[in-house]
């Protein structure tokens, strides 16, 4: 059994994996990534949406690893009407592959040590201490000891159970997924659509994020508590059959989505959980990119210092709660009471949403505008939203 020693070992290269061994590695720490799969970025579980405005602090933007730019997003009510949102700045649809290899590659530039079909497979203890990580590569068990491990290995986080941190997700808070990557569709490159409506996606949405050429992702997210009768695939192979029907179906992914606001517990001695792990995601879209990479630069940064600090304790090692929580994590908790009051409204409020986007002119159009019009046109679903935020700030 081979040993080697690192001050850090994060588990996990996407993205939250990525950007946290970047940022630990720029200030001086010896870092260790692992990589379980033979490469970063597969297998693809992801819509792969993106805003620019949340990916540029971390990486320079290259067409390369953009499948589609995206102005606006369609939004398709209950009864059939559609509406499209403008003007909240320019996202893309990713090749999440390409885009995640390059992230590895930034890091690998700082002076991380990387290794793919490495397998983790326990953490090491000296008594109640966490002193580093037990892999498997290529059939054979090593160790790798060190002084912090940052767990970014997904919403399936083992790391966080051999920590004895509660990863438990109650089943309104995850949603279960299926996405098809379809081809020969006839539809437009600058917009995602979202379908929304209990005979359509019950508790959830369904999806279309297009990408090259005639190509697209389209998925379905129901809210655990309500896929028990019929599962998500059942209602988007109706969806297809009904939209799309001459599409081909060319790659298949099933998975689950935390729609919390994050774990009571993500930091112990000696460990941190990032990105999905410590379920930092949007909880109104499940989407988790742009989440994990600010969560983790700010573990990175925790991280080395703590190093530099000669300190891993869980007090140190809290200023990563701190921080994520000034930033984002405050604005997650909101998001999660607003996400729990839309999934409940019926389909009337849906319709009357989609009416309200309807009447704003595409170049005055904002979400600053549509709360005004909101404000005028339906007041009972301003209160909705009103409700959730005052009783976000009462928890």
């Amino acid at each position: 059994m081979k040993h080697k020693n690192y001050d850090i070992v994060v588990i996990g290269a996407g993205p939250a994996g990525s950007v946290a061994a970047r940022y630990a590695a720029e200030q001086g720490a010896s870092v260790l990534m692992l990589e379980r799969d033979r490469e970063a970025g597969i297998p693809v579980r992801c819509a792969e949406g993106v805003s620019r405005n949340g990916i540029a602090p971390f990486i320079d933007i290259n067409p390369k690893w953009i499948a589609a730019t995206i102005d606006s997003a369609c939004l398709h009510s209950p009864d059939g009407e559609q509406a499209y949102m403008y003007n909240n700045g320019t996202g893309y649809v990713l090749e999440r592959r390409l885009f995640d290899t390059e992230l590895c590659n930034l890091a690998i530039t700082t002076g991380v040590e990387m290794l793919t079909k490495a397998d983790a497979i326990g953490l090491e203890y000296s008594g109640e201490k966490i002193t580093g990580v037990r892999f498997k590569h290529f059939g054979e068990i090593k160790i790798a000891n060190c002084s912090i491990v940052i767990g970014a290995d997904g919403v399936e986080s083992r790391v966080g159970r051999w920590a004895g941190i509660n990863t438990a997700l109650a089943l309104n808070d995850i949603d279960t997924c299926v996405q098809y990557t379809v081809s020969g569709i006839d539809f437009e490159s600058d917009a995602c659509h979202f379908y929304f409506g209990k005979k359509v996606s019950p508790g959830g949405y369904i999806w279309i994020f297009p990408k090259s050429g005639n190509t697209a992702n389209i998925g379905i997210g129901i809210s655990g508590d309500l896929a028990a009768e019929k599962g998500p695939k059942a209602y988007l192979d109706e969806f297809m059959k009904r939209t799309f029907p001459e599409a081909k179906v060319n790659y298949t992914v099933f998975g689950g989505v935390p729609t919390a606001w994050g774990l009571k517990e993500y930091i112990k001695d000696n460990i941190m959980l990032v990105g999905d792990a410590a379920r930092q995601v949007n909880p109104i879209t499940g989407g988790g990119i742009v989440q994990a990479m600010i969560a983790a630069g700010i573990a990175g940064q925790v991280a080395a210092d703590s190093i530099k600090a000669g300190d891993q304790s869980k007090k140190f090692l809290l200023r990563y709660k701190k921080e994520w929580d000034s930033k984002l994590g405050k604005i997650q908790k909101t998001m999660y009471s607003m996400k729990e009051r839309f999934m409940k409204m019926d389909d009337s409020k849906f319709n009357n949403l989609v009416r309200l986007c309807q009447s704003i002119p595409k170049e005055e159009f904002s979400l600053k505008k549509l709360f005004s019009v909101a404000m005028k046109g339906d007041p009972l679903l301003v209160a909705e939203i009103a409700r959730a935020f005052v009783a976000s700030k009462l928890k």
